[in-house]
C-alpha cells in the first residue's frame, strides 16, 4: 500500500481539524481528496507528508511510518502544498539545481532537471527569475520540484491553481500520465478536474470522511431514482402528459426534454413507452436523473 492512514487526528486547542480518519491508496491510483474550505484537507496532506505531527493515529507511506521514518518518507514523496513555497530571488534552473542537491541526486541531477523543465513546459522560462513568472508558471516550477527526485507518491494540494485553461489541460494530462506509475493524492475545488483525472474520490467534511468510492459508484448511489429524464424527437402536446397515471409532476427542461417525477419509476417508464407508442411519439432517450459529482459533493457536505 502506497499510502495508509489509520485513525489520523489533529486537534488545535478545542478544535478537531481532522477527526479519526482512515483511508488507503494503492500504486497507480489517482485519488481526488475533496472537501469544502476548512474541512481538513490541507491538514491531512501535511500530516501524511510529515510536515505536521498528528495528535493521534498513524500515516505510512510505502511502508514507512511518517513519524518514525520521516526521511524515508520524504525520499518517496513529492509534495506541492497549497501555498507554493519558492525562492523568488532564484532563477528557475538554479532553484531546481538547489532542490536536486537537497535530494542528493548527484550526477543524475542535470539530466533530471532538463527532463522536468521539458515535462512541465518551462523551457522558455528556465533562464528567468522565479519572481518574474506568472502564477501559472510558478505553479509549474512547484510541480517540477515535486517530481524532480522521481518520487513514488505525489501529494498535490490545488495543483492547477492559477493556471489558464490551456495550462490546466497540459497539467491534467501530465498528472494522468505519471499517475499510471505512481500514487497521486490531489486536492482541488474544480470538479471537472477530478472527473478528468481521478478514478476515485475521498470526501472530507468537518474533519470526517463522508465518502470514499469511485466517481461512478458515488453518482450511482446518489442518483434520483424517482426522477426520469425523457427526450422526445420533437415538441409534444403538453396536455397529453396528463394521461400518465404514475406521473406526479413534470417540468420542461428545453430542447424537447422533460423531467418526470414519480413514486414508481419502473411503472412510469413502462407507461411512457406505451403512451409514446399509442401517440406515435418518438423517444430519443429515457433514463433516471444522474447526479453530477458537484451535486454529490454538495449533498455529502451539507450544501444541498
Amino acid at each position: 500500500m502506497s499510502i495508509k492512514v489509520a485513525g489520523l487526528t489533529k486537534i488545535y486547542g478545542e478544535q478537531k481539524a481532522v477527526d479519526n480518519i482512515s483511508f488507503e491508496l494503492k500504486k497507480g491510483e489517482i485519488v481526488g481528496f475533496l472537501g469544502p474550505n476548512g474541512a481538513g484537507k490541507s491538514t491531512t496532506m501535511k500530516m501524511v507528508t510529515g510536515y505536521l505531527p498528528p495528535t493521534s493515529g498513524t500515516a505510512t507511506v510505502c511502508g514507512f511510518d511518517v513519524q518514525e521514518k520521516p526521511m524515508e518518507v520524504r525520499r518517496r514523496v513529492g509534495y506541492l502544498p497549497e501555498a507554493n513555497p519558492l525562492y523568488y530571488e532564484m532563477y528557475v534552473r538554479e532553484y531546481l539545481e538547489f532542490s536536486a542537491g537537497i535530494h542528493g541526486l548527484g550526477k543524475d541531477s542535470k539530466k533530471r532537471i532538463e527532463e522536468m523543465i521539458s515535462l512541465t513546459g518551462l523551457g522558455k522560462e528556465a533562464h528567468k527569475k522565479i519572481e518574474t513568472l506568472s502564477k501559472g508558471y510558478k505553479q509549474r516550477v512547484g510541480l517540477a520540484q515535486a517530481m524532480l527526485h522521481n518520487p513514488e507518491v505525489l501529494i498535490l494540494d490545488e495543483p492547477t491553481s492559477g493556471l489558464d485553461p490551456n495550462q490546466i489541460v497540459e497539467i491534467r494530462d501530465l498528472i494522468k500520465n505519471i499517475g499510471s506509475e505512481k500514487t497521486v493524492l490531489l486536492s482541488t475545488h474544480i470538479m471537472q478536474e477530478v472527473q478528468a483525472m481521478c478514478t476515485r474520490v475521498v470526501i472530507i467534511n468537518n474533519g470526517k470522511i463522508v465518502a470514499d468510492d469511485s466517481i461512478a459508484q458515488l453518482q450511482k448511489a446518489n442518483t434520483q431514482q424517482d426522477v426520469l429524464i425523457v427526450a422526445f424527437e420533437k415538441d409534444i402536446n403538453t396536455s397529453l402528459l396528463k394521461e400518465l397515471k404514475h406521473l406526479q409532476k413534470h417540468e420542461a427542461l428545453g430542447d424537447n426534454k422533460w423531467k418526470l417525477v414519480t413514486k414508481d419509476p419502473d411503472a412510469l417508464r413502462r407507461e411512457v413507452m406505451q403512451w409514446a407508442l399509442n401517440h406515435d411519439i418518438n423517444i430519443s432517450s429515457l433514463q433516471a436523473q444522474t447526479e453530477t459529482l458537484e451535486d454529490v459533493f454538495r449533498t455529502l457536505t451539507g450544501n444541498k
